[in-house]
């Protein structure tokens, strides 16, 4: 059987990829190495970000084109994913301040350091706070599930335990090695996060991945009355945001142990694990550094942080998503199924610097 669209990788990208693709009436197969809604990529856990950027015009507006997609795909699920908490940004520049005011206006508050401490007490601030009302939390692992379901409602195959061994183009076609005989497709969309330059090989130009082990952990509050917007530190970087029954979740952003996907330990590098709590004893006096867990997730990303959406021939890569990508989740299966469709020009790119 030869399928309209192989979609490798059923983490969130691939799976709203082949939602998107679908519902566009394409005949979809994706193949998952792993099982769905595995813990070895970067789509796992239960909540992450989502943050309008400060100083950023193109992440600005993509962040809000995402939105009405986020609710698009609530309704078509029945789940809530996206919940407005509202969010902080805090060791920002005077030039960054001044460009959040230009970008965002009045959807966005300007807090002296002593006012913010007054109303969110948990955190210890030294300079003005960003407060964006627009920013909250998403339901990751939720979110994978649900653009599963609603791919399977619309008619895409999701098969596990698949790992594509390696890709040739033959006669216009896209033969993938995989357990049990080839799987033949029109197009092959690769969402493979950390493992997208050991399957494309030349195939697309890609720049160089650098993929890190992140550790960030979870702390318990001192007190139940403390309120935990989402909030991003911009010096050092660093993230988090409450996440109901587990606690706050904080993480040095990008400061992990570079690693082999296929090799990892899931532990946490002792020095790094230590700069984390020392980091939150001084910052956080709403936490308490001696009550926490640890948890591993895996950064895919490219030496400018820029996406990679970029397509070849009949070869689609949407990767280097770490670190804020979540965000644009069905908004980066739109602009996939564009590329594969011929909606989009084949020069499109999302974020992505040759």
């Amino acid at each position: 059987m030869t399928y309209d669209v192989a979609v490798v990788g059923a983490g969130a990208m691939g799976s709203a990829a082949a939602r998107a693709l679908a519902a566009a009436g394409r005949e979809v197969v994706v193949l998952e190495q792993f099982t769905l809604g595995h813990e070895r990529g970067g789509s796992h856990g239960a909540t992450r970000l989502f943050r309008p950027a400060a100083d950023d015009a193109e992440v600005a507006e993509l962040t809000e084109r995402a939105r009405p997609l986020w609710r698009e795909l609530e309704a078509e699920s029945g789940e809530t994913l996206l919940e407005e908490t509202g969010g902080i940004d805090h060791g920002m520049s005077d030039a960054s301040i001044a460009a959040f005011r230009s970008l965002h206006g009045a959807t966005g508050l300007v807090l002296p350091a002593a006012e913010a401490a007054e109303r969110w007490p948990g955190f210890r601030f030294e300079t003005p706070v960003l407060y964006q009302p627009g920013s909250g939390r998403l339901y990751a692992d939720r979110t994978v599930h649900a653009l599963q379901v609603v791919a399977g409602r619309l008619g895409a195959e999701f098969r596990v335990q698949s790992p594509v061994r390696a890709l040739r183009v033959h006669d216009g076609l896209v033969e993938l090695d995989v357990p049990g005989g080839a799987v033949r497709a029109r197009h092959v969309v690769l969402a493979t996060g950390p493992w997208t330059p050991k399957l494309v090989h030349g195939l697309v130009p890609l720049p160089p991945f650098t993929v890190t082990q992140e550790q960030p952990r979870f702390f318990t509050p001192v007190s139940d009355e403390l309120e935990w917007p989402s909030f991003l530190h911009h010096g050092p970087t660093s993230y988090g945001l409450y996440e109901p029954g587990s606690g706050v979740k904080v993480g040095l952003h990008a400061t992990g142990p570079q690693v082999d996907p296929d090799q990892r330990d899931f532990q946490p590098e002792p020095e790094r694990d230590l700069a984390l709590l020392e980091y939150v004893e001084q910052w956080y006096p709403g936490l308490d550094p001696h009550r926490s867990t640890a948890i591993s997730c895996l950064y895919d990303n490219t030496p400018t942080s820029d996406f990679v959406i970029d397509r070849a021939g009949p070869i689609t890569v949407a990767a280097g998503f770490s670190g804020q990508g979540f965000k644009f989740v069905p908004l980066v299966g739109a602009l996939v199924r564009d590329l594969v469709t011929g909606a989009a020009p084949t020069a499109a790119r999302f974020r992505f610097q040759r």
